[in-house]
């Protein structure tokens, strides 16, 4: 799931499901946390669009023609 088709790790797809681990764990904590400790929504809004231009970046990579 990480490497591609040659056998290189694609640093895209890493940064991809690192950053959606961190937000379902920060969902998951968010639950039963109280509001007071909850990260910022900028915080948690900028690795969201990581994640979805990780993926996105991975499909045009996949994709394209080269």
């Amino acid at each position: 799931m990480i490497s591609s088709k040659d056998g290189d790790i694609s640093h895209k797809r890493v940064l991809g499901s690192i950053g959606f681990l961190a937000l379902v764990a920060t969902m998951v904590a968010n639950s039963f946390s109280s509001i007071d400790i909850a990260p910022s929504p900028e915080l948690v809004s900028a690795v969201e669009y990581l994640v979805m231009s990780t993926v996105f970046g991975s499909v045009l990579e996949k994709f394209a023609n080269k």
